[in-house]
């Protein structure tokens, strides 16, 4: 199969698999998901979608329960929204890849908040205690 058309059916998938979560689903376990992405096989029958949820690992398992609970009703949504003669089945994956970023990003922000610290306490430890540069005594020179 075309691989633009696979990527305009994981899209739909995607779509609707984000709103259904967002708006439609009622479980109360399903809350901090974000669906990242879809990917659908060639032959249109499987449906991976990729989720990402905050939270803790016990939440996290909590969420991926109710996602699978919950897999059927957006299998459903997605077939009235699909005109292909095959609907995927839809199976839920936990995505790691935003909290890994969201780490990385936190490193990185704390390195840089200590090369930014040590950096000034260099600057602060190099500066003159006196007033005995050559461009102090210009300076007065000059105003006689």
């Amino acid at each position: 199969m075309k691989s633009h058309r696979l990527a305009r059916v994981s899209e739909v998938v995607r779509e609707v698999a984000a709103s259904t979560i967002l708006f439609e689903l009622k479980d109360p376990r399903v809350k901090n998901v974000t669906v990242t992405r879809a990917e659908v096989s060639a032959d249109l029958q499987h449906a991976k979608i990729y989720v990402s949820v905050m939270g803790t690992q016990a939440e996290q398992k909590l969420t991926m329960h109710g996602l699978k609970s919950a897999a059927g009703f957006v299998q459903t949504k997605v077939a009235s929204r699909l005109t292909t003669r095959f609907v995927p089945h839809v199976t839920f994956v936990l995505d790691d890849g935003v909290k890994k970023s969201v780490e990385i990003s936190r490193l990185i922000r704390e390195e840089v908040q200590q090369a930014e610290a040590d950096a000034a306490a260099r600057a602060a430890s190099s500066t003159p205690e006196t007033d005995d540069s050559p461009v102090a005594a210009e300076g007065s020179a000059t105003e006689d």
